[in-house]
């Protein structure tokens, strides 16, 4: 069981009233409370005292019918009530044992009124409250320090609700500011995941349906003349259709929001280590004669950096098939200690004139977002003996952790 607060049961709903109520109708109950007071000495006043007049009524009126704009007008109040209070003490009315206005008014000043004013009217009151005891006949030193006191203590406690107003405004602040960043961060998140969802499919539909046209194109000048070759093409179409299907599963399959089902897990994304499979395909299907190069000795490299070097040659290979023209194309791999240094160069015919950096194009671009978020870089352009080149270079962790700092 949770611990209740003193405060839950009865005033609660009461609390939760006066925090929505208005302020007026607030602050008029507040004067009429303090007026009901200062008449009791009216109503039954103490043996042996002076009844209270009518002149000291409505003084003592005037230290609590102002309390209605205490908070519209914080010092304007303070400063009525502070000519009421002292006026009803010498005028002998007589005047009541509390100061309920003047308590009521300092609380109000301390936790409303601008520093000035709060230190004028504390001190006045100080000064004004010693002048007119010392005034009154027969007075008594406890009655100095019981008064003085008393003043203290609501100006006291109206500074420590004026406190705790300020740290529950920072608090609210700063709880907005952080909701909105938490807003920020988790639109960002969703744009970079939506992006790298793009990209993804792009890379794997962009390939497929090159090599399947590639292979399209090529089965009915082959049909009757080579039966046997027409029969590879429409193969490699249908091997090249089902790992479209394969990938995009994997892709989708993370996009689900239902919790996985018993059954058998999906493979993981390909990585660097998969692309022997992908320069066989791409020759096979392709007619492409692909080369893989690998020197250095291969290292450890984030799960999200494998897939990505994975895809930026495939996307390189996509190219080379689709715009390229080519005979030929070698991929590649130098490792090194900081990383590794993924090329795929072709003999075909090079960027377009005017385009030496190979810019433009979906494919292209995905390349260099894909090195980008990893922590790398990519350069495009032609080759050294012609043709068109791709260079990226994919930082182990420790490197990747410095580049995206």
């Amino acid at each position: 069981m949770s611990a209740r607060s003193p405060l839950s049961s009865p005033l609660a709903p009461v609390l939760a009233r006066l925090r929505t109520a208005s302020p007026y109708a607030v602050d008029a109950a507040v004067a009429a409370l303090v007026l009901f007071a200062v008449s009791l000495q009216w109503l039954f006043p103490d043996e042996g005292d002076d009844p209270l007049s009518w002149r000291g009524w409505l003084l003592g009126a005037g230290t609590a019918v102002p309390l209605v704009w205490r908070r519209a007008a914080p010092f304007a109040t303070a400063c009525a009530v502070s000519v009421a209070t002292p006026a009803q003490a010498v005028h002998h009315a007589p005047p009541p044992d509390l100061m309920y206005g003047g308590f009521v008014v300092l609380y109000t000043l301390a936790a409303l009124a601008r520093p000035w004013q709060r230190r004028v009217m504390l001190a006045g009151w100080l000064v004004g409250v010693a002048a007119t005891i010392s005034h009154k006949e027969d007075a008594e030193p406890f009655e100095y320090a019981f008064q003085l006191l008393s003043i203290v203590c609501a100006y006291a406690l109206g500074s420590l609700t004026r406190t705790q107003r300020a740290y529950t405004a920072e608090l609210e602040d700063r709880a907005r500011h952080l909701e909105r960043e938490r807003a920020a961060d988790t639109a960002r998140a969703t744009a970079q995941e939506r992006a790298r969802i793009a990209r993804d499919m792009h890379d794997i539909l962009a390939h497929a349906v090159s090599l399947m046209v590639v292979q399209a194109e090529a089965g009915p000048v082959v049909v009757r003349s080579d039966p046997a070759r027409a029969e590879a093409a429409f193969d490699a179409i249908a091997t090249a259709g089902r790992d479209a299907m394969t990938q995009l599963r994997r892709i989708l399959g993370v996009l689900k929001e239902e919790e996985r089902e018993p059954g058998p897990r999906r493979l993981p994304q390909p990585g660097l280590t998969a692309l022997p499979g992908l320069v066989r395909r791409v020759g096979e299907s392709a007619g492409l004669r692909v080369e893989l190069r690998t020197t250095g000795e291969p290292g450890a490299l984030p799960p999200d950096t494998e897939v990505a070097g994975y895809r930026i040659v495939q996307e390189a290979l996509t190219n080379t098939v689709k715009h390229a023209y080519a005979s030929c194309a070698v991929v590649g791999l130098d490792w090194a200690e900081d990383g590794v240094t993924l090329t795929v160069t072709d003999d075909g015919r090079g960027p377009a004139p005017g385009d030496g950096t190979g810019g433009g194009g979906h494919g292209l671009i995905g390349i260099r977002e894909r090195a980008a978020a990893c922590g790398g870089e990519a350069v495009t352009g032609g080759g050294p003996d012609g043709g068109f080149r791709v260079v990226v270079r994919l930082p182990v962790a420790a490197v990747r952790r410095t580049a995206l700092g």
